[in-house]
């Protein structure tokens, strides 16, 4: 840190097209967070697909000017491995200008060495639960529900990606985990909990706010479910629960997101109830959530779940699973029920449905909670995060090098 101000000399490495979609998205709004915050940002991208603040200085590995390389021509593995190389590389010649490298899976292998060689703190994301039980629960409810995964898709075992991702693990000082779930899902593979250091994610209220709007106490529920229709999110579970409630015969289960072809196939009879809307991938995500009671993610195993600090943000109460962010506290801003508890979620909708004064009071809640979840808000937490990777860094090269040189003085003894 620089010594006369405080601030936070940051090297952000993201192998992916940094404000793409999905994970691309979480990091493009994390860097944000970080520059609003005060953090001296050295950005290195694959590629970028939004701009970011003009305090933050960025240089794309594999990609200059229009011209990129394309993913698909190297593969991603190769992709990310060249990604790497290059920002270990620039590594080298940032010695003393460092004070934290921020690392994410799959791309970092080189880059954590060379910190660790040159005495610099590493940060490692972990943006879902350990990878070994993540393979391990979607394969046992696919299995479960006789559904399929294409091998191309990002929960079918991959032991290439497995081994490289523990390995990661085990090179970074520190993994960052944006949920006490993942957190667990570490400390049952025998990890130390001192290694792993929670922050959380945010959500953007220039894009998701509330409805001024009072909505009739006597209509029907809107429930939506927003995201990858897959296996891991539960969805099979929802649709249950909704259409084992009340709620579904005068209310709307909405569904915003692409399927897993085989998994469509097999909620079929599901998603053909006329209470039931598919609307495929949608652009208007924060007007369907404000206009929408209900924002459920039953997930099986989850990272944190952006779209629960959206739906609070917009005023659209979560029903989700423990799998998801602990930001959502039951009977609080939420309700949470244990994953795969069928029998629970219905009965939440239930609740929903019949206790108008019940999903204010969440609904209140969940609004007043929000300003603490923005991405700013993360922003703050994750530089705090940094400052602790650092100082203890550098109290543990302090200690090192303090026994080296007694061990030097008692050989001096000895002699």
């Amino acid at each position: 840190m620089h010594l006369n101000t405080g601030t936070v000399r940051v090297l952000y490495s993201f192998p992916h097209k940094l404000g793409a979609d999905r994970i691309c998205y979480t990091a493009w709004q994390q860097v944000n967070g970080l520059a609003a915050a005060g953090a001296d940002l050295l950005v290195f991208p694959g590629a970028l697909s939004r701009p970011v603040p003009v305090n933050v200085r960025v240089q794309s590995t594999l990609a200059r000017g229009r011209f990129r390389i394309p993913y698909t021509l190297l593969g991603s593995m190769r992709a990310f491995a060249l990604h790497d190389y290059i920002v270990s590389r620039r590594l080298e010649k940032l010695a003393g200008q460092i004070d934290v490298v921020h690392a994410w899976p799959l791309g970092s292998l080189r880059t954590l060495k060379t910190a660790a060689r040159l005495g610099i703190a590493t940060v490692l994301e972990r943006p879902n639960a350990h990878t070994r039980f993540a393979y391990e629960v979607v394969h046992k409810e696919c299995t479960r529900l006789g559904v399929s995964l294409p091998p191309d898709h990002e929960h079918a075992y991959k032991p290439d990606v497995l081994a490289k991702e523990e390995v990661e693990y085990e090179l970074a000082d520190y993994l960052l985990c944006p949920s006490e779930f993942v957190v667990q899902t570490f400390l049952d593979q025998g990890f130390d909990r001192k290694k792993l250091v929670r922050h959380i994610y945010g959500y953007d209220e220039n894009r998701f706010y509330p409805d001024r709007k009072p909505k009739a106490l006597d209509r029907g529920l809107t429930i939506i479910s927003v995201g990858v229709c897959a296996v891991r999110k539960g969805l099979h579970y929802a649709l249950e629960a909704w259409l084992n409630s009340p709620a579904s015969r005068n209310g709307t289960f909405l569904i915003a997101g692409e399927f897993v072809p085989a998994y469509r196939a097999k909620l079929a009879p599901m998603l053909s109830h006329p209470s039931v809307r598919v609307l495929g991938h949608r652009t208007d995500v924060p007007e369907l959530v404000r206009s929408s009671d209900i924002l459920v993610l039953p997930s099986i195993e989850e990272g944190f779940g952006l779209v629960c600090t959206e739906a609070m943000g917009s005023g659209c109460i979560p029903l989700v699973s423990d799998a998801c962010t602990d930001i959502c506290k039951h009977m609080d801003n939420a309700l949470v029920h244990h994953v795969g508890d069928v029998k629970a979620l219905t009965s939440h909708i239930t609740m929903i449905h019949e206790d108008r004064t019940l999903l204010e009071r969440l609904r209140a809640r969940g609004l007043a909670a929000a300003p603490a979840i923005t991405w700013n808000a993360a922003g703050v937490k994750l530089l705090q995060a940094y400052r602790g990777a650092i100082t203890t860094r550098l109290h543990t090269r302090t200690s090192s090098l303090n026994g080296s040189n007694r061990k030097t003085l008692d050989e001096e003894c000895v002699i």
